[in-house]
């Protein structure tokens, strides 16, 4: 489906993180209610890339590459990572060698709280238990970027 040439000319729009803010959100073809759903997400504060923009629609990219559009009501400013290692211990301090204060597996979602821009750690909280996880193992936040 060929999408409005307003639409193509978005994806030079910078990119950004997000979550989402519903518990069942459209993801479209399409900027618009009459695009087709190309799928269905059911998990409340799951992180998106924003990663171009078209009037109140969003084109977004999730952890496993899949992109398509989503009205932009259904997304929260709110940062969140998603585990993409098998079994990532959160650990007490920022290294390898502190004590874990719990583990996560790969698909849960965690509300990102810190990420020093000269470290590869990043804190985040899981259920309420606070902990910090390398970059590399977590989804939603930039290499480089810093988030305090």
């Amino acid at each position: 489906m060929m999408l409005p040439l307003a639409a193509c000319a978005a994806e030079a729009a910078a990119s950004r993180f997000v979550s989402l803010r519903a518990t069942e959100v459209n993801l479209r073809a399409g900027p618009g209610d009459q695009y087709p759903v190309a799928w269905v997400y059911r998990r409340p504060g799951l992180p998106l890339e924003v990663i171009a923009e078209f009037d109140v629609w969003r084109r977004v990219r999730d952890w496993q590459g899949e992109e398509g559009w989503v009205h932009s009501n259904m997304l929260s400013t709110r940062r969140t990572v998603i585990i993409v290692s098998k079994l990532q211990p959160l650990r007490e301090k920022p290294n390898g060698s502190s004590p874990a204060v719990a583990q996560a597996e790969a698909g849960v979602i965690g509300k990102l709280l810190r990420c020093p821009a000269d470290s590869g750690w990043c804190r985040i909280e899981v259920n309420g238990l606070r902990g910090w996880a390398p970059r590399s193992q977590i989804w939603g936040i930039r290499e480089a970027e810093a988030y305090d």
